[in-house]
């Protein structure tokens, strides 16, 4: 019994789910596969990430950012975004966060520790950023 109780407090201790590294390239991999998921043109990345954040106490995030063009320029950016939401549950499942109604949409993933914005601004025009959660470095 005494072995159960040690067990159970050593696994208790520790941090489970990914480190910082861990879940920025998670949410590159998401990011990136959303843009070709919407057949988007013209592929940019405009935060690389791969670097720590310092979050304080030893934890530190992750960020990533890309942008792409709709084949129909005409597209507003609310339409946009209700796109890349459409086909990001060929990704990964998302929930929603924030979302007013107009403008961008908040959405994060709790076992991979990401949320991600959807910030079109129309025109054809679709622009994602994420970030990690604080998260252990090592």
């Amino acid at each position: 019994m005494a072995c159960a109780t040690v067990l159970l407090t050593v696994t208790g201790c520790g941090e489970s789910g990914p480190t910082a590294a861990q879940a920025g390239e998670t949410l590159k991999a998401h990011i990136t596969e959303l843009m070709r998921q919407r057949h988007a043109l013209d592929i940019q990345i405009t935060d690389p990430g791969g670097r720590d954040i310092a979050c304080g106490e030893g934890r530190a995030k992750r960020t990533f950012a890309a942008v792409g063009r709709d084949p129909v320029t005409e597209t507003d950016g609310d339409m946009l975004n209700d796109l890349l939401f459409g086909a990001l549950s060929r990704v990964a499942p998302y929930r929603i966060v924030e979302d007013h109604g107009k403008g961008p949409i908040r959405i994060a993933n709790d076992e991979y520790k990401t949320t991600l914005i959807l910030e079109s601004p129309g025109n054809g025009q679709y622009r994602v950023r994420g970030e990690t959660a604080c998260l252990s470095i090592s």
